[in-house]
């Protein structure tokens, strides 16, 4: 998808970089501006949002937690598709 940060690790250093932008880009594209408007939603209505997010926009900028969401959104989009059962939040 694109939405993973390149790793530039060395010597047992970890590195990461910026998003490695590979995949499609406009499911990309998608997942970010859906994840733009969350992030606004949560800005305006703290209560409503996920604690995670509102953790995570406390600590990174907005940006930041936009593509970190999509990430997060693309994993379990993945995961629902290859294991061909509904969304369940709460499951481990």
């Amino acid at each position: 998808m694109g939405l993973t940060p390149a790793n530039k690790s060395s010597g047992g250093k970890e590195k990461l970089g910026r998003i490695t932008k590979m995949g499609d880009q406009y499911i990309r594209q998608l997942l970010v501006v859906g994840m733009k408007s969350l992030v606004r939603q949560t800005r305006s209505h703290p209560e409503r949002a996920s604690k995670w997010l509102t953790f995570l926009l406390e600590r990174k900028p907005a940006r930041v937690a936009t593509v970190a969401m999509a990430n997060k959104t693309a994993r379990i989009v993945w995961a629902v598709l290859k294991r061909n059962t509904p969304y369940n939040p709460y499951m481990a």
